[in-house]
């Protein structure tokens, strides 16, 4: 049996480099949420010095972006839980 071992290499890159996207991406939203979580708590973490750290609305400066921008990335995690409720309906 022979096999033609053209591309093997570069198709195995792009499979690994696939996965690794796939995975990365549903890691922005938990990490975003985290931040923001950390930076609307008063004392949780240490004030950024090129932030200011006056006691305002918990709903404006860093935490407010951190929670949009959990929400912007959100994406891949609703593909994801509707492509498990997709095939778990498949017989």
């Amino acid at each position: 049996m022979s096999t033609h071992r053209t591309g093997t290499i570069e198709g195995w890159a792009r499979s690994i480099a696939l996965g690794a996207a796939g995975q990365l991406c549903l890691l922005a939203s938990p990490t975003f949420a985290l931040m923001a979580l950390m930076t609307g708590i008063p004392g949780a973490g240490e004030p950024d010095m090129l932030c200011t750290t006056s006691a305002s609305s918990p709903l404006t400066g860093m935490a407010a972006m951190y929670t949009l921008m959990s929400a912007f990335h959100f994406g891949p995690w609703l593909r994801l839980i509707a492509g498990r409720r997709n095939t778990a309906h498949r017989p």
